[in-house]
């Protein structure tokens, strides 16, 4: 089986570039299950519920997200009512919504599961903890993938290195970078430790560089507004056979 995981989309601009270089993605991957993270798609922090339906709508099977999740209030009072997007699930006990799912396949079923780690991130329980209890639950699925949305490299290649063997892929987000150590590890789970995002390029992470820049060189607030200006898409693309990976290669598509 071949999925598809595409970087942190950010607002409207990544929402634009991922229907339109959609279709190339299905062509070029034929993938059977495509997920994305969606922490960042309305109006660049968060999401509501009809940017949810427009993602799906561009035929993303499962949204994923981190610690943006909570930014449009309104997510917290709908989110446990759909069964398509994922909170981290290492957040603290009584959080809505679900850290984890089963998504059919073909005639299999993948786990997709997301993970916060704690490096420079909000409080959260234990990522590898939290892991553990999944991959015990998750003994009947056919794979595992994981979005572990972290900010550092050594906490995401740890937490690899760690679950190595026990599940097929662990891709990293949230930095908006997209780094080039895919691999497969010796155990046979691939790993990233970044995917990078969708969205404009001609600013900071997908954001407009004047308003980062105020914040830097002065400390003012500003709300940050996601960049236009030459927008791209960046994801992976993972083989999973008998419950392991056997490839997993980087993209990054212009429209």
């Amino acid at each position: 089986m071949r999925v598809v995981f595409i970087g942190d989309i950010v607002g409207r601009p990544g929402r634009a570039v991922l229907a339109e270089t959609m279709p190339r993605i299905k062509k070029k991957f034929a993938p059977d299950l495509i997920i994305a993270n969606g922490e960042n798609s309305a109006a660049g922090f968060g999401i509501t519920r009809n940017v949810l339906k427009e993602l799906f709508d561009t035929g993303i099977n499962i949204i994923t997200s981190g610690n943006h999740i909570w930014d449009k209030h309104e997510t917290e009072t709908w989110i446990a009512d759909e069964d398509r997007i994922l909170r981290p699930a290492n957040f603290p006990a009584g959080s809505p919504g679900r850290g984890w799912l089963s998504v059919k396949v073909g005639s299999g079923s993948i786990i997709v599961a997301n993970i916060q780690g704690r490096v420079m991130m909000p409080p959260s329980d234990c990522p590898f903890n939290t892991m553990r209890n999944i991959i015990e639950k998750a003994a009947a699925a056919d794979a595992i993938v994981v979005d572990f949305h972290a900010e550092a490299t050594s906490e995401k290649e740890a937490f690899a290195r760690y679950f190595d063997g026990q599940v097929a892929a662990i891709i990293g987000t949230h930095t908006h970078v997209q780094t080039a150590d895919e691999k497969i590890l010796p155990k046979g789970t691939a790993f990233i430790s970044d995917i990078g995002f969708s969205g404009g390029t001609g600013g900071v992470i997908g954001y407009k560089a004047e308003d980062v820049e105020v914040r830097f060189l002065l400390g003012l607030p500003r709300r940050l507004e996601p960049d236009d200006d030459d927008p791209i898409i960046m994801g992976v693309a993972v083989e999973i056979e008998n419950g392991l990976a056997t490839d997993i290669s980087r993209f990054q598509f212009h429209p």
